[in-house]
């Protein structure tokens, strides 16, 4: 009878092993499937030879020409990429706000818009290596703030700034500039052609945004900032757990990166307004 308590031991030990191989089966089996899942996303872009790359437009990453083609920063380096992965890239348009939603719903395969990377969209997309820096910049309208003389003087209630939506300059404007009124827009040319037509006393954006604009209208707007404000990095954007795709990515970054091929489309695009005669 003095062995009833260890038989009983030994039975419940052998369930909780069983239980324990159970799980570990589980979740091995899981594992393999998730893998082979993830394996397979990229293995159908391969297979069917087209790459599906969500951008949103705006000058110079990604816009239409006159011949209402899409060129730009991105598309050169979507194009590049997926020549080298031997597949054809189509080219998905969409509002800032809804390229990672656009992701998430498969509609698209990668996003390549100049898109910062930030813990907080690192929670919903695998981001690559980054491929390129900016930092932020402000448009002022000449004729709205001719009496400011600083960047402080914009945080102020009476003061309006025009963002894009759902941007890392966007974040940063309601941080800096907590005071002043932050309007949000869906696209960079609602912003454009707000501060054009008077409508808000600033824009804040991205580099080189606000000094093309400039450029472009120098009588009715001015870059007030000697220097761009703090910086990020830009990264593509892919479905969450979809390694073999990072890795290619990764790889062929640090590839065109060695051979300077990113850093001089990178110049031509952005220290120069050589790509506006065309």
């Amino acid at each position: 009878m003095f062995d009833e308590p260890y038989k009983l031991l030994d039975y419940q030990m052998t369930f909780k092993s069983i239980n324990r191989l159970k799980y570990l089966f589980f979740l091995t089996t899981f594992l393999i499937l998730a893998n082979h899942v993830h394996a397979d996303t990229f293995e159908k872009i391969l297979k069917s030879e087209q790459l599906r790359v969500g951008v949103s437009l705006y000058e110079p990453w990604a816009f239409k020409d006159q011949a209402d083609n899409l060129t730009g920063f991105e598309i050169e380096l979507a194009k590049q990429l997926a020549k080298d992965m031997g597949v054809q890239p189509t080219f998905v348009t969409l509002e800032w706000s809804q390229l990672i939603s656009a992701l998430e719903a498969k509609q698209i395969d990668i996003i390549i818009s100049g898109m910062a990377i930030t813990p907080e969209r690192a929670l919903r997309v695998n981001f690559s290596s980054a491929y390129a820096s900016a930092g932020f910049d402000v448009a002022a309208s000449l004729s709205k703030t001719a009496h400011i003389n600083s960047l402080n003087e914009l945080n102020h209630p009476e003061i309006t700034i025009g963002v894009v939506s759902n941007t890392a300059p966007e974040q940063l404007a309601k941080k800096m500039f907590e005071k002043a009124t932050i309007k949000s827009f869906k696209q960079h040319y609602d912003v454009r052609k707000a501060i054009l037509n008077g409508e808000i006393h600033a824009w804040f954006d991205s580099t080189p945004i606000p000094r093309y604009l400039a450029l472009e209208y120098p009588d009715k707007v001015d870059t007030p900032l000697k220097e761009p404000l703090l910086g990020y990095k830009a990264g593509m954007a892919i479905h969450k757990g979809n390694q073999e795709f990072l890795n290619y990515l990764n790889s062929w970054i640090t590839a065109r990166d060695a051979d300077r091929w990113i850093s001089s489309r990178h110049k031509y695009w952005f220290e120069s307004l050589d790509w506006k005669k065309k």
